[in-house]
């Protein structure tokens, strides 16, 4: 199975394009994949081990900084309104929760990643509502009714898994060691997530991407632009704190489907292009990624 798993992302990618339209439906399951697949982690993390750390603070620094600079600056050269709005969702869009899934097999630090994970979704869901107070579509919405929107998305596929797995650690361990042993299916379940978020991103882009043209090419361009800069800096960070791996999934793996409901309700709708796009190049780096450890290991 190790053998094929390089190629189950590009695979979940082609069916996303060719079947978009049947992937529509589909939307509803995807928040319970995810919930199984951070249950099926959460249960193998150690809980005592997780703390907040230096990483943790500048990953969390950059998004918030670097996603508002990014909209000023974009707005400066005469960007327009959509472009700056995509780089900004795109840029401050949370760390995917599945990201643990790619980190871990990649070798990173299952409680770092796990970590991030929870404070990282927390702080879009703080951070994102100050901001649309006065940038994009609903600017009159009252802060704490903005964050309560983002929170209510966020709680239940991120909190809720961890809360349980937490009292499962505590309470019923021999149901927790039965749930550890079936961890390694969270990739095969996150590519399955993947599929179905893809199609409806691509279904998305095939009714809405003829208008605006010209801006969407930008945005394309920016969003390989982006990944290319958050997986280099967040390695970098990931390494002056001892796990480049780690850093550079947590900044540069976005929840690619929050990213797309963020611009859906507080920006320009067509902004979330910036995120549907960022989706696929990320995961054909993953695909590269995970390719290239495999073969790492098969040359040993």
């Amino acid at each position: 199975m190790r053998k094929l798993r390089s190629y189950v992302l590009p695979f979940a990618i082609v069916m996303g394009l060719l079947f978009h339209r049947h992937f529509v439906y589909l939307s509803e399951v995807t928040p319970y994949l995810i919930f199984t697949i951070l249950l099926l982690n959460n249960v193998a993390v150690d809980m005592k081990k997780l703390r907040v750390t230096m990483l943790d603070v500048w990953i969390m620094l950059f998004q918030a900084v670097v996603s508002l600079g990014s909209y000023f600056i974009a707005k400066g050269l005469g960007a327009g309104e959509l472009v700056a709005q995509g780089i900004l969702g795109g840029v401050l869009c949370p760390v995917a929760a599945s990201s643990v899934v790619i980190a871990t097999i990649l070798g990173a630090n299952r409680e770092t990643v796990t970590t991030y994970t929870i404070v990282g979704n927390l702080m879009v869901a703080v951070v994102a509502p100050v901001y649309f107070s006065f940038i994009g579509t609903l600017q009159e919405l009252p802060l704490f009714q903005s964050m309560w929107l983002i929170f209510r998305r966020v709680a239940p596929t991120i909190a809720l898994p961890f809360f349980v797995a937490l009292f499962l650690q505590h309470f019923a361990p021999k149901v927790n060691a039965f749930l550890c042993r079936y961890k390694g299916y969270s990739f095969y379940l996150w590519a399955a997530a993947l599929t179905v978020t893809l199609g409806q991103t691509i279904d998305f882009m095939f009714l809405n991407g003829r208008e605006e043209l010209d801006s969407i090419l930008i945005l394309g361009a920016a969003s390989v632009f982006f990944c290319i800069v958050q997986f280099a800096v967040g390695k970098w960070l990931g390494g002056k704190y001892g796990d480049r791996v780690a850093g550079g999934q947590l900044l540069g793996q976005k929840n690619s489907a929050m990213g797309i409901w963020i611009a859906n309700t507080y920006l320009l709708p067509l902004a979330s292009v910036f995120p549907a796009l960022y989706s696929i190049w990320q995961n054909l780096f993953n695909s590269w990624q995970i390719w290239r450890k495999d073969h790492q290991k098969l040359s040993i």
